[in-house]
């Protein structure tokens, strides 16, 4: 079982930055891809990046293509999504997700754990 807890949402202006965290517990998420999505007021959930457990290996979304950055310090047992040059439509609930197995999916069916979402608001 892994617990994972996100962190580092906020209220920020356009143009600002933001790094968000995923702290994993329970046991280590070596083994795990992990990914990032996100849900706006109204509409469902989609997928924003995911890394692979293994070798560095990351894929985006063509909206945050350029702008957000997942790592992941496996020490740590962490997974960061660095965010910058934020927009407005950037604005929504962020979760993170780990799915058993070294490839990424950006499908969230395929995760089987989550966090329980941290909200990232992004004024103009």
């Amino acid at each position: 079982q892994v617990q994972l807890v996100e962190s580092g949402g906020g209220l920020v202006q356009a143009g600002d930055s933001l790094r968000l965290s995923c702290a994993a517990s329970g046991r280590t998420f070596v083994g795990y891809a992990v990914g990032w999505f996100r849900q706006a007021p109204g509409k469902n959930r989609v997928f924003v990046a995911a890394h692979s457990a293994g070798a560095i290996s990351t894929y985006y979304a063509d909206s945050v293509k350029g702008r957000f950055t997942i790592s992941r310090d496996n020490a740590k047992n962490t997974v960061y999504l660095q965010m910058n040059s934020l927009k407005p439509e950037d604005t929504a609930v962020y979760y993170c997700a780990a799915k058993v197995g070294l490839r990424y999916s950006v499908d969230g069916v395929d995760y089987n754990y989550w966090g329980q979402g941290t909200q990232v608001t992004v004024s103009s």
